[in-house]
């Protein structure tokens, strides 16, 4: 488990490595005026040293932003953590539920929410994935879970499908448009769960993603 690691003022990331394809896996923690905003927290490993620097970093109202149901991670741990001190609530698509024990505080989204502050859930694919990329305006970014990583210094879509005719028509013609759509963003980052994030002309290095071939595991064999 890294510790935290500034990007830009007010934008933090941290990491824990897997044994996996992709082999990390990244975090990041936001200032949005006076509260703050949690993004796939990972809490892995032995995560005291990174608990207390997040304790430290952790102001007014916490907003937990999951990405997608896989990466619920450790929001649930940290909203325990943080409940008697600050307002946590744990935002996410509907079917992030199931893998919460307690959903007290867990707020379902399917995109196309506005949230305070101008945060926005953008739906994606067609029929819409459980996966919700999330504008964070504060920081001119955009938050995806699996679909967008990066690999080699690119950022490269993810589709998670087979190879195939049929699911290469579908790739190209009902799921990569739901992705043009956010290349009109206000983009300067890009944060990816997978890989290094895009911190400068982020909407750039999206739209350049979606021209490359789509990344799966098995192009690494």
């Amino acid at each position: 488990m890294s510790s935290l690691d500034e990007l830009a003022p007010g934008l933090w990331r941290f990491s824990a490595t897997r044994d996996g394809i992709p082999p990390t896996m990244t975090a990041y923690a936001l200032r949005d005026g006076g509260d703050t905003i949690m993004i796939d927290p990972l809490v892995v490993g032995e995560p005291e040293p990174l608990l207390a620097a997040l304790d430290g970093l952790v102001c007014g109202r916490v907003r937990i932003l999951v990405t997608t149901p896989f990466h619920v991670r450790g929001s649930e741990l940290l909203w325990r953590r943080w409940r008697d001190r600050h307002e946590v609530t744990i935002f996410g698509h509907e079917h992030c539920a199931a893998r919460l024990d307690d959903r007290s505080a867990f707020r379902p989204l399917r995109g196309g929410e506005t949230l305070d502050g101008g945060v926005r859930a953008h739906p994606i694919g067609r029929p819409r994935r459980a996966e919700i990329p999330f504008e964070l305006p504060s920081h001119r970014a955009l938050a995806f879970g699996d679909t967008i990583l990066e690999v080699d210094g690119e950022l490269r879509v993810w589709p998670r499908h087979r190879n195939g005719e049929r699911r290469r028509t579908w790739y190209e013609q009902r799921f990569l448009p739901t992705l043009r759509t956010l290349t009109g963003l206000d983009v300067e980052r890009v944060l990816v769960t997978h890989g290094e994030p895009v911190v400068r002309d982020g909407g750039r290095a999206l739209a350049a993603s979606l021209a490359r071939p789509p990344w799966s595991r098995s192009s690494l064999y």
